[in-house]
């Protein structure tokens, strides 16, 4: 029982506030000033292609 105490104690303290920082590190990267064009051109790049509308399908070459 002595790791399990041990690993218990680690997950409750050190573990905790690693991954805190970790969490607060990754907010700050995605908000950071200038990584606004970055998740724009992410957020538009499936419609990057999108030049015309699709072709209305023919119903008579569907497969059932």
């Amino acid at each position: 029982m002595q790791t399990y105490s041990f690993l218990r104690e680690f997950a409750d303290s050190w573990m905790l506030l690693a991954l805190t920082l970790v969490f607060i590190g990754v907010v700050i990267w995605a908000f950071r000033p200038g990584s606004r064009k970055a998740h724009d051109d992410a957020a538009t790049s499936i419609f990057r292609n999108d030049a015309r509308p699709a072709p209305e399908a023919d119903p008579e070459k569907e497969i059932p």
